[in-house]
């Protein structure tokens, strides 16, 4: 990270300093409001406490980073806001759903608002910041991963959103991809500085991020609730990558699991077989291919994997209601 950045997020913070002049825990009035502190006392023991995005963000902001506050232990806490945690420099230990999780530098962790989580004490030179953001603020991000169906899309919202359904948090190690890298610190700048149209560069910032993350589901880490989630991300990853000619035997060799009970895991998780899943993306590909280039249908249709043109027209047909032609004639873009 930025050297300068790095220091700003690093200095002792009034709420640390409270903590290094004796406090022994945090201070809950600057996360939770009046009535739900009172609840969360009375509870604590058994429940976690709630932070309340009303106390964490200013009224009318989607978003704002506040650096991780270290030296004391974290108590288990929920909150009514999707949290990104960034590791600057050190590393940070997480207890979220009774699962252990240590992010390291360079690694981002995405926590939902069903997530349960507690943290370990940091040490000074543990340097995470938090990004505290509100569903709607993903809404452009969203929006650049594609108008048309996208799967990798959609399963990234269920986690995203307050589905109880979908794995609480998802583990990046991305520490080695220069992208990811220089995105989150683009997101960190423009915050710490003010930035004009702050919101509208980090939102647009956001859906690259989402993009680049999409091309390394190989980087989510491996965890026991999450395992069906991790499985699904590796097979649209994969059909992402190869749908012109991607086979389940190979992906299921990569993978190291049997085709047959790879084939009902995919079934069962997704609500489609393979087959369909790759021919969703194939037919995705041929719509962005007519709407942003002039090859010929035929050249289309053999460069998103179908040799035979007959049946790449009758199958687009029955997905958008219209022929290849029609659909570039009526939605032409250039």
């Amino acid at each position: 990270m930025n050297q300068e950045m790095l220091e700003r997020l690093s200095v002792i913070t009034e709420e640390e300093r409270e903590i290094l002049n004796g406090r022994t825990e945090i201070d809950r009035t600057r996360y939770t409001k009046g009535d739900e502190l009172i609840t969360s006392r009375r509870t604590e023991v058994r429940e976690a406490f709630h932070i309340d995005s009303g106390k964490m963000l200013e009224h009318g902001k989607l978003i704002r980073i506040r650096p991780h506050t270290r030296f004391v232990h974290f108590p288990k806490h929920k909150h009514n806001y999707i949290e990104v945690i960034y590791m600057c420099k050190g590393e940070t230990t997480h207890m979220i759903d009774g699962e252990t999780v240590i992010l390291r530098t360079g690694e981002l962790l995405f926590l939902n608002q069903h997530a349960t989580q507690e943290i370990l004490p940091a040490g000074e030179g543990d340097v995470a910041v938090n990004f505290i953001i509100l569903p709607e603020f993903f809404d452009t991000a969203f929006e650049m991963m594609g108008e048309e169906e996208n799967l990798l899309r959609d399963f990234l919202v269920g986690c995203l959103c307050n589905d109880t359904r979908y794995a609480s948090f998802l583990h990046f190690k991305v520490a080695d991809v220069l992208p990811v890298q220089n995105l989150v610190e683009n997101m960190v700048w423009t915050l710490l500085n003010d930035q004009p149209n702050k919101r509208s560069i980090n939102q647009v910032t956001m859906g690259l991020l989402f993009l680049q993350l999409m091309h390394y589901t190989d980087k989510i880490s491996h965890t026991r609730e999450g395992f069906d989630q991790r499985l699904i991300f590796q097979v649209l990853g994969y059909i992402d990558e190869n749908y012109r000619d991607g086979e389940l035997t190979e992906l299921s060799s990569m993978l190291g699991y049997d085709i047959y009970w790879l084939s009902r895991m995919v079934k069962r998780l997704t609500g489609r077989t393979y087959k369909e899943l790759l021919q969703i993306k194939r037919l995705n590909q041929a719509a962005f291919l007519l709407l942003n280039t002039r090859l010929a249908v035929a050249d289309v249709a053999l460069a998103v994997g179908y040799d035979n043109t007959s049946y790449f027209y009758r199958i687009f047909k029955v997905r958008y209601q219209m022929s290849p032609k029609e659909y570039r004639k009526n939605n032409r873009a250039l």
